[in-house]
């Protein structure tokens, strides 16, 4: 049994892993954005095959003197479980990569693909809001958001076309999610309607999906101007704006 001072000793120590581990916690999602970066869950699935260690890094844009660190954002990503290690043998005395279900989710021009919403979440426009939470407490700024921007999320969105770009990506992939969900489950609602509006329908996903399933419906995407700007109009789809409150 422990003594009281093992016990006291052991409860800290405890505690300090707690604190270690939350400190560092961005390692783990800035790492993965960076193999989103670099296009490496593409890389190792386009190879059809447990992929070795120097044919990924032959495989990558790096500069020379980096590609000995490559292993070690490898070890840090198979940790976190977004990809599977196949140790050496005889005949392959090198490490291999493949992906694991959630790497196959970062796959990019899927359309179940999670890397957009990805790329948006660790963007350093968001990133950055936090560490205004603080100071938002104290003041009178709506959002954490405005207290390092000066203006709403919205606005940000509207003057930075990239940004926007990135949003309406990430809102797209997470609409292909749940639109054959709402399909499948609306489906008697859908049948009985003629006309259907999404409000803050984004650039349509959910919208074009529904008026396949079911084309008697009259489709209307309501969202912000420059949101809805370079949609284009179906004979069963329609786009509409709305200002700014």
């Amino acid at each position: 049994m422990e003594t009281q001072g093992e016990e006291h000793a052991s409860k800290l120590f405890r505690a300090q892993t707690h604190i270690w581990n939350h400190m560092f916690k961005f390692i783990n999602s800035l790492s993965l954005r960076c193999a989103i970066d670099l296009s490496i869950p593409n890389i190792i699935h386009n190879y059809g095959q447990p992929m070795p260690l120097s044919k990924l890094i032959s495989s990558l844009p790096l500069h020379p003197s980096k590609t000995c660190f490559i292993s070690r954002l490898m070890r840090i990503l198979t940790h976190s479980g977004f990809f599977s290690e196949h140790h050496a043998t005889q005949n392959e005395p090198e490490v291999m990569y493949v992906l694991t279900d959630a790497s196959k989710l970062l796959l990019k021009d899927q359309p179940s693909s999670m890397a957009s919403l990805l790329q948006l979440i660790v963007d350093p426009v968001y990133i950055n809001t936090w560490y205004q939470l603080s100071t938002w407490f104290t003041n009178e700024d709506p959002t954490p958001f405005h207290a390092e921007n000066g203006m709403t999320f919205w606005d940000f969105a509207r003057c930075k076309r990239e940004f926007n770009n990135l949003f309406n990506d990430a809102m797209a992939s997470d609409s292909h999610w749940v639109s054959s969900v709402v399909i499948e489950k609306c489906e008697g609602v859908f049948n009985g309607s003629k006309s259907f509006v999404d409000v803050g329908g984004g650039t349509g996903t959910m919208a074009k999906a529904i008026a396949k399933s079911f084309p008697q419906l009259n489709c209307i995407v309501l969202d912000l101007p420059h949101v809805v700007a370079d949609l284009q109009e179906t004979e069963n789809i329609k786009i509409c704006w709305r200002g700014y409150v």
